[in-house]
């Protein structure tokens, strides 16, 4: 009896004995993926990469279809580099041929050395300070001792005083309603009221988010009052939930400072005596008081102890060390604990909440090395 296959069985069995099935295809590359591809090619060679190197040696090319597209693809991608400011430069390869090759211009393509004074550096330390995020905090602490590293030294404390960011963690809020705020959609959130604690639902379209006095705001619009209002974001109560199309409204020009202002309430004046020469960022809003208000203010004044044996008065003197200042506030805490971060060097007058509140606040600070009963209530 014969073994052969018959006709009909070849034919349907040879196929899958002799040819592979096709592999599917490996998705193209992001085109952002094959410029850092590029770019980190061009930065490694030696001297430089022809356009046939660059097509056979960095992921990505090897996509093109054709010589055209391949062609196509690279022009666009020196383009966008050099628009992006990284410097691709033509070179000749050399030898006996005319073909060009391609490298970054490591001279100008590397950053200077760094070189910061210690009044940058402690801008830079501020800034560290203010994100406290756990998500940002490990990087941010290396790249600053990096930077002190680089021989800047530390910054000077005198400069700094007062200057130290307070603002508290922007929480789970922030990264929806920056969203929503780009996409221009409306969201909506559970929201703890200030003033009696009711936990309410809110409608809102987003328009801005700041940092004042210690805290996030959220400046929007309110769907369900049918008026512009300001929240604190550390009130939020629940999950941000983005609702609604993209781009369902649009976000008006008006004064950031100015909604706040609305928000805290009617800007208040308070009397600081300032040594001369300290808290600059004090200074900076605030006004001489007029000499001839001065007189009212000088018998507060701190003077320095004195034995009896020092002979002569010299209240003038001691008049003369401190510049009497007037300073806007709006929030009585957010003033005391600004004048409770330059210590001695500046004296709080009037009114005298904010005295008070500030001399709590510096009582407090002195206690928590001591293990007074003070430290506690601070």
């Amino acid at each position: 009896m014969s073994t052969d296959p018959s006709p009909s069985q070849s034919s349907t069995t040879s196929p899958s004995m002799t040819s592979p099935m096709p592999s599917p295809a490996s998705p193209a590359l992001n085109p952002a993926e094959r410029l850092l591809n590029l770019v980190i090619a061009l930065v490694n060679t030696n001297a430089a990469m022809t356009k046939q190197q660059v097509r056979t040696a960095v992921a990505g090319y090897s996509d093109a279809p054709s010589d055209e597209a391949f062609e196509r693809m690279f022009e666009r991608d020196k383009d966008m580099l050099r628009t992006l400011g990284i410097p691709v430069v033509t070179v000749g390869t050399g030898g006996h041929t005319d073909e060009l090759g391609y490298r970054i211009d490591q001279d100008a393509y590397a950053l200077p050395s760094i070189d910061l004074t210690p009044a940058e550096l402690g801008v830079l330390s501020l800034a560290a300070q203010f994100w406290q995020d756990k998500t940002l905090q490990t990087d941010i602490n290396r790249a600053m001792v990096k930077l002190r590293a680089a021989g800047a030294g530390d910054p000077s404390a005198d400069a700094l005083a007062g200057l130290a960011p307070s603002v508290r963690a922007v929480g789970d809020a922030y990264g929806p309603l920056m969203e929503a705020i780009e996409a221009r959609r409306a969201v909506t959130f559970s929201y703890r009221a200030a003033y009696n604690g009711a936990v309410l639902t809110r409608h809102v379209e987003p328009w801005r988010i700041a940092a004042r006095d210690g805290g996030w705001y959220l400046m929007c619009f309110d769907r369900d009052r049918q008026a512009p209002r300001v929240f604190r974001m550390s009130r939020i109560e629940s999950r941000v939930r983005i609702t609604g199309p993209t781009g369902a409204y649009e976000i008006p020009d008006f004064e950031t400072d100015v909604m706040l202002g609305k928000a805290h309430g009617e800007a208040r004046q308070a009397v600081v005596a300032v040594r001369p020469e300290r808290a600059g960022a004090l200074r900076a809003r605030a006004k001489p008081v007029p000499d001839g208000e001065r007189g009212a203010y000088d018998g507060r004044l701190p003077r320095p102890a004195r034995s009896a044996d020092d002979g002569a008065d010299d209240s003038a003197a001691d008049r003369a060390g401190w510049d009497i200042l007037e300073v806007p506030y709006r929030s009585l805490s957010g003033m005391a604990a600004e004048a409770a971060g330059y210590g001695a060097a500046v004296v709080v007058l009037e009114p005298e909440a904010v005295r008070e509140e500030t001399l709590r606040r510096l009582t407090a600070a002195a206690a928590l090395g001591s293990g007074t009963p003070e430290a506690s209530r601070g």
